[in-house]
């Protein structure tokens, strides 16, 4: 097999910046060293040469030092509405190839309403929602509590909360009001499903033409092909109903080694397929590539309904706790194995293997 010059690009949250009014978990969605070395050894492992650096404005010049056949991007970057796809811009104008989602990918799925919006446009089921740049901005008609209400444009949980869900109006304004001036961006309300929520990981790419919206015919041809679905997730939360509701920043980090993960999740063959083939019309629509992970809301009247809650096409790669990683663990893929599924990937696709 041909040996690759590969560099990690990452951001450490030891690395951050710091700066007056940050909110305290400002930085949650950025990555150990021990995630970062544990890539990097995985890639050595794969029989590659592998360095990382850390994607901050140093970047352009330590990225042409180097001089990577190709880099391994796992960068989330600091500042910015579309702060992750910062780092592939910048290799596309390098013309250095790089694992994952493209830049247009990246912009567009970091904005959690923009995202529903392309969802809704291709028919994939998405829970009805309102954007707020006013905590006192009119409810929309259409929205009934109880509401769920996130940041724009973050990721692993942040701003999540008990809170979150909301049943009147005084709770509504009161934690759009919250979001709005900690995370400085838009306030995504969204009808709350109650109901069990599962997370599917892919790694590959679709060949093919695939159909961007869901047939009418519930019995057309589905094309899937060239995307391995890793099994489902589902986190237990019956021991923290009480204290966070749902899915929260603090079970994601706080307490991510403490959780009981069912994997594969409890569910039936049906569901599994409608899951499979909703998640691979998701990576379609968004044009994510390599891999991703698509999160869904079970209704609790109607299992085979399921809600799209969003795609996360630049998915956490830590040993043990991250989602991904998980799953290909219930899939017999430890680590090292993935992190090359990623890189091989992404290889072929540049048609350099």
């Amino acid at each position: 097999m041909k040996r690759f010059r590969v560099a990690v690009l990452a951001n450490l949250k030891k690395n951050a910046p710091c700066f007056e009014g940050m909110s305290e978990d400002q930085w949650d969605d950025l990555d150990s060293e021990s995630t970062v070395l544990a890539i990097r050894d995985a890639i050595r492992q794969g029989g590659h040469e592998a360095e990382f650096l850390e994607a901050d404005e140093t970047i352009i010049d330590t990225v042409r030092d180097y001089a990577p056949d190709i880099c391994f991007n796992i960068a989330e970057s600091h500042f910015g509405d579309s702060r992750e796809a910062q780092i592939p811009a910048i290799l596309e104008k390098l013309r250095i190839p790089y694992t994952g989602s493209k830049v247009l990918c990246l912009a567009l799925t970091l904005d959690k309403p923009m995202t529903k919006r392309i969802l809704a446009w291709h028919g994939l089921r998405t829970p009805a929602f309102q954007s707020f740049e006013r905590f006192d901005e009119p409810l929309d008609e259409d929205l009934h509590f109880p509401l769920f209400v996130k940041p724009a444009r973050e990721g692993t949980g942040m701003g999540i909360s008990y809170e979150s869900i909301v049943h009147d109006e005084y709770e509504l304004r009161k934690q759009i009001e919250y979001i709005i001036k900690r995370y400085h961006q838009t306030a995504l309300v969204e009808t709350f499903i109650e109901g069990r929520e599962i997370t599917l990981g892919m790694v590959g790419n679709l060949i093919g033409p695939v159909a961007r919206r869901l047939p009418d015919d519930e019995n057309a041809p589905r094309n899937t092909a060239g995307l391995t679905f890793l099994p489902p997730m589902e986190v237990d939360l019956n021991p923290y109903k009480m204290t966070d509701g749902v899915y929260a920043n603090r079970l994601k980090t706080a307490l991510a080694a403490d959780l009981t993960y069912l994997c594969p999740a409890p569910i039936s063959e049906e569901l599994l397929d409608m899951l499979n083939w909703q998640a691979a019309a998701v990576f379609r629509v968004t044009g994510a590539l390599d891999c991703a992970r698509v999160d869904f809301r079970l209704d609790i009247n109607d299992n085979l309904k399921p809600y799209i809650l969003e795609i996360n096409p630049l998915p956490g790669l830590s040993p043990v706790i991250s989602d991904l990683v998980i799953e290909a663990e219930a899939a017999g893929i430890h680590h090292t194995e993935l992190v090359n599924m990623i890189l091989n990937t992404a290889l072929s696709r540049y048609e350099m293997i």
